[in-house]
């Protein structure tokens, strides 16, 4: 039996969840770099719950800056079973307008300057990411938005760009017209991550405005995006919480084996295998190193 141990990655507004007790900010160290903050660890309905904010308190750090496997690694070791993550959106689509949330099941990767592995030379690892979210945990959340009365919609496709700007009017109508639903600038690699650290993973989407294709929503800028963000904050809070209340206490398989990622994954023979770099996957895969040692 594996106990639940819920993570949630987000912003600020998700820092005061009703009913977590015990909470505490713990200092997670990584071989990989230097966590966004450290990880407010508590708990809520009898389960532990483990929460990083993306950004560090205080918003100190743009998307393309987050160490994100270190993030990841750190939940890890934390011994996080299944991440919720939380992110503000654009929109493309009308009917998702401002205030609704997004359940995304698909993802496409703009961005360019970030590490997207914890595999490379030494042990080279590829996982399985043709359906990057979970469905066992979109089960839950759909649960629970539709027990708080959120607005929302299951299924659609994020895709992450570089940022820290906005979108250019052009970039808009063309992600609009490639069928894409939201954009964001913090979900990838962060998902890529979680699969090959074998951690279940679900977005909720939360949108705070239509890019700038929308005719009477011209251009994107901060008060817009941050006013609507705050007017969200307590639907994340309600969902989360009643997520995680809901959750089960021991851990359930995910239903496409995100938590068995690494089964069949590596390629490196052992012998060729770099020591150095075994060392830092030790969190992350070393459930299958050992196996196979």
């Amino acid at each position: 039996m594996t106990a639940s141990v819920i993570g949630v990655i987000g912003g600020s507004g998700l820092y005061d969840l009703p009913g977590v007790t015990n909470a505490r900010w713990v200092t997670v160290d990584s071989p990989w770099g230097t966590p966004s903050d450290q990880l407010l660890v508590g708990e809520i309905a009898g389960k532990k719950l483990v929460f990083l904010p993306r950004h560090g308190r205080g918003h100190r750090l743009p998307p393309s800056d987050i160490d994100y496997r270190a993030n990841i690694d750190a939940m890890k070791r934390a011994g996080v079973t299944d991440i919720v993550s939380v992110s503000a959106v654009g929109s493309y689509r009308e009917e998702l307008a401002p205030g609704t949330f997004v359940l995304v099941d698909q993802f496409v990767d703009r961005t360019s300057r970030r590490v997207s592995s914890f595999f490379g030379p030494g042990c080279v690892g590829h996982v399985a990411f043709g359906h990057p979210t979970s469905p066992g945990i979109m089960d839950r959340l759909e649960a629970a938005a539709l027990a708080e009365d959120i607005p929302h919609r299951r299924g659609g496709t994020y895709v992450c760009m570089e940022g820290p700007q906005f979108s250019t009017e052009a970039e808009s109508r063309w992600y609009r017209a490639a069928g894409f639903d939201v954009i964001g600038m913090t979900n990838m690699p962060e998902a890529k991550l979680a699969r090959e650290a074998e951690i279940p993973y679900a977005t909720v989407a939360m949108v705070t405005d239509y890019d700038c294709w929308h005719p009477d929503h011209d251009h994107v800028d901060v008060v817009s995006v941050i006013k609507v963000a705050h007017a969200n904050a307590d639907k994340a809070r309600r969902l989360v919480a009643r997520f995680a209340t809901d959750f089960p206490e021991e851990h359930p398989p995910c239903p496409i084996g995100s938590d068995k990622a690494l089964e069949h994954a590596i390629m490196t023979a052992r012998e060729a295998r770099d020591p150095a770099l075994l060392a830092k996957l030790d969190a992350v895969a070393g459930r299958v190193l050992k196996a196979r040692s």
